[in-house]
């Protein structure tokens, strides 16, 4: 299982000084929607040339103008872009295409999607990467990801799926073995006192 920073809600030193304090202990580099939003496409430029053996994750959270917002991400240097299991198939279907083109990935937010029928139709779209994700202000109300949400994705071959929302030492444990790929964590680390150390203890929680 890969470690995906996510950042967010943070100053710019404060993002490279926690990737800098955590960088041997995850795998992934995601750009959060609100570093984007502040700083534009040339935060994950900026990233991608310091940290050009990591993977970069421009969570773009794509719902509309798939195609231009693609070319934006992967032309800025992300590795991964996010697009919104609701947004309508054309955007979603011009976003894999240029993914495509750019030999990279495109990983599907389930953001409050509820219907297995949904997931089954962004697979048959072509779409094989999905984050099962509980929103910040969700996570506020004590949701977080359980077996029912996990079963959006039971029973389909060949896709890689993540889980983001709350996620930590304690909780990371519990997607060992369920086939889950890659654990995004934030404020986890982002919050703690010892980013590096807290990095680290979530490494280690694979390997019980």
């Amino acid at each position: 299982m890969k470690i995906q920073l996510a950042l967010d809600r943070l100053t710019k030193d404060e993002y490279f000084h926690i990737v800098r304090e955590t960088m041997d202990f995850i795998d992934w580099i995601e750009i959060g929607t609100g570093i984007i939003k502040e700083y534009g496409m040339s935060i994950v430029k900026e990233m991608k040339s310091l940290y050009p053996d990591k993977m970069i994750v421009a969570d773009m959270k794509t719902c509309d103008a798939g195609k231009h917002e693609a070319e934006q991400a992967f032309k800025a240097g992300a590795d991964v872009m996010t697009v919104m299991g609701f947004a309508n198939n054309h955007t979603i279907l011009d976003a894999l295409e240029v993914a495509q083109s750019y030999k990279k990935q495109v990983m599907i937010d389930l953001l409050e999607i509820k219907e297995k029928g949904r997931v089954e139709e962004l697979n048959r779209l072509g779409a094989d990467f999905f984050c099962l994700h509980i929103g910040k202000d969700s996570q506020l109300q004590g949701e977080s990801v359980k077996e029912g949400q996990m079963k959006l994705v039971s029973g389909l071959e060949l896709v890689h799926i993540a889980v983001a929302g709350g996620v930590n030492e304690d909780s990371v444990g519990g997607f060992l073995n369920k086939g889950i790929q890659v654990a995004i964590v934030g404020s986890a680390i982002t919050k703690s006192e010892n980013p590096s150390e807290t990095a680290k203890r979530i490494r280690e929680a694979f390997q019980i």
